[in-house]
């Protein structure tokens, strides 16, 4: 449904064969507009479609969908596996779904027939939230996606992307993670906090990207802004190792990368140094800012996650103690 909704704009549709080939190559489509990650309609080897049919797709929140099929082939699943994550090993959340999928795709424009039914209140296609932006305003709009919760480190640099622009996007993917993510429902309960409790109304906005995170490091943070800019955004932060997992991605790629196509894509990246808490200078600093680097608080997801576990809280200065609330009340229904 993000594919008709005009999320994935240039695309009109799933992705034939010559732009399959040209986006694992070069990050772009057939016609040369840039685009960083494969959008493929996979099905199974018996699905009796072909070229010149037409069909209809059924969304999994009662959305329907009329695909005009263009082209019926064979993916090439070890070379998008090493062009799109680096790896084909299936410990990769992204290359054990490509694993799962269908090796047959089906290429075609697609079109809306009716809306489903959006996960949550809040707006999650492109033109909503253009018209939400207009409605306010705003002209100079920075982008945030997330998939875990907002720690008082994210604050503190939404505030400073804010001092740069008229409003500010908080749009949190909120489709599929890997198993050790905070779910989306807690997540949303944690942003709308943050936002109607510590921000000015006037300038925030908070949407949904219904998307499955690929982690898919560089590549998938260029897509990440090139969404982002479809939904209206003018600004996009790129944190440290955006999209990334384990280390198999320099920290500062992403970045680079979403600044090296900037002006093509028509987007302007914002990225910061390293934030942290220091006790002796008491308050959120960077490393260009503070001199006592080891001193920070720090606080690991996975420390996070088992503090939670165990009811404790973790240290204020890194999470409110209301998100941490929130947070707690969901590990222990969870477990």
């Amino acid at each position: 449904m993000l594919l008709a909704a005009g999320a994935y704009w240039p695309l009109d549709g799933f992705m034939g064969s010559r732009d399959y080939r040209g986006v694992l190559r070069d990050l772009r489509l057939d016609g040369g507009q840039l685009f960083p990650l494969p959008i493929l309609l996979p099905v199974s080897e018996d699905v009796a479609v072909e070229s010149g049919d037409a069909v209809t797709l059924h969304t999994p929140d009662g959305g329907e969908l009329l695909m005009e099929v263009h082209e019926r082939f064979r993916r090439q699943r070890r070379w998008e596996a090493f062009s799109v994550y680096r790896s084909d090993d299936t410990g990769h959340p992204g290359v054990a779904r490509l694993a799962e999928e269908g090796e047959v795709c089906l290429a075609g424009p697609v079109r809306v027939v009716s809306y489903g039914q959006g996960p949550y209140p809040e707006p999650w296609t492109p033109g909503e939230t253009r018209r939400l932006i207009t409605a306010r305003g705003w002209r100079k709009v920075v982008a945030f996606q997330t998939r875990n919760p907002l720690h008082r480190a994210h604050e503190h640099l939404l505030r400073l992307a804010l001092e740069q622009v008229d409003g500010l996007l908080l749009h949190p993917l909120v489709g599929p993670t890997k198993g050790d993510d905070v779910p989306a429902e807690a997540r949303m309960e944690c942003y709308r906090l943050t936002l109607t409790a510590f921000f000015p109304p006037e300038r925030v906005l908070l949407g949904v990207f219904p998307a499955a995170m690929r982690y898919a490091g560089p590549r998938e943070a260029l897509f990440h802004a090139l969404v982002r800019r479809n939904y209206g955004a003018s600004h996009f932060v790129v944190g440290r190792d955006a999209a990334g997992i384990g280390d198999l991605y320099h920290p500062d790629e992403a970045r680079e990368v979403v600044e090296r196509y900037a002006d093509e894509l028509g987007i302007v990246p914002i990225g910061f140094p390293p934030v942290g808490f220091c006790p002796r200078c008491e308050g959120f600093v960077s490393t260009r800012t503070c001199p006592h680097r080891r001193q920070w608080l720090e606080l690991s997801g996975t420390a996070l996650r088992s503090l939670l576990q165990r009811g404790e809280d973790p240290p204020r200065e890194l999470v409110r103690p209301e998100i941490a609330a929130i947070l707690r009340r969901h590990y222990r229904s969870d477990g």
